[in-house]
């Protein structure tokens, strides 16, 4: 079976205090469950280190929601991963629409930040899709080959099975529309189909692929329950615990169901 993984990104938001906030019902509410998903947590550089603190000796894997692809120098501004590893993240997430977008980033910066990630020991959640201009326009399968080609290259095989991939569809993410749960497989079978391609069907059927989007409490089963959906990158409903810890007993009910 592969990895359910279910990923609050909070973006920018979220302060200390708003963090402690948070963390401490999550941590209370998931200790003792034995759950077989694994939950992601994903702040702001602001709060890595106290999250990191929290999190001690909990199931719970910290995550950042960027990096730089240079270990130290005079980068102002930048966070390089072996900082992220001295706040013990596991994750990282890379080439999010919204840095593509405001930032600039294409799928060459990203695929450096991916190789850097690797070499510190990070899993990169790689972000990837379409817009809704190229959806309409037919362009969909070409854009995600694109972007699945383009931010793994030059990688082993071995290097892949430590990466994540995320479906966000850029037309549903803060749009409140997400991709029906027929659009996410296809969308999902498509990017196994290319990553099998790259290296081998083996590689290809273990490799977790998260949908992102609009992820709700309400949307969430009928996703996740997908045969090729693996999790999820939640954005807007991560910053509800209420919200969070439901699409996270959606994961589990899913991959539990799967499993049988």
């Amino acid at each position: 079976m592969r990895r359910m993984i279910i990923a609050g990104n909070w973006k920018m938001n979220k302060d200390i205090k708003e963090t402690f906030d948070f963390i401490l019902p999550l941590k209370n509410n998931l200790i003792g469950q034995n759950l077989s998903v694994e939950v992601v947590v994903c702040p702001p550089f602001t709060s890595l280190y106290v999250v990191s603190e929290l999190l001690k000796e909990t199931s719970i894997k910290l995550g950042a929601q960027n990096m730089f692809y240079e270990v130290e120098g005079a980068y102002t501004g930048e966070v390089s991963p072996k900082m992220l590893r001295s706040v013990r993240c596991e994750y990282v997430i890379l080439g999010h629409s919204e840095r593509r977008r405001y930032f600039y980033e294409t799928d060459e910066i990203v695929n450096k930040k991916v190789k850097k990630a690797l070499e510190f020991g990070l899993k990169p959640i790689i972000c990837i899709g379409e817009t809704l201009e190229e959806r309409e326009r037919g362009k969909t399968f070409e854009v995600i080959e694109r972007q699945v080609k383009g931010t793994l290259s030059g990688l082993s095989a071995d290097e892949v099975k430590s990466v994540v991939i995320a479906y966000e569809p850029v037309w549903a993410i803060g749009t409140g529309r997400n991709a029906t749960p027929e659009q996410a497989q296809e969308a999902h079978k498509f990017i196994r189909e290319v990553v099998s391609g790259l290296f081998d069907s083996d590689l290809a059927d273990k490799l977790t692929i998260q949908y992102g989007g609009s992820v709700t409490a309400e949307n969430a089963y009928s996703l996740l329950s997908q045969p090729d959906v693996d999790g999820a990158l939640v954005g807007g409903a991560s910053l509800k615990i209420d919200s969070f810890l439901k699409i996270v007993k959606a994961g589990e009910m899913a991959y539990l169901e799967k499993k049988d």
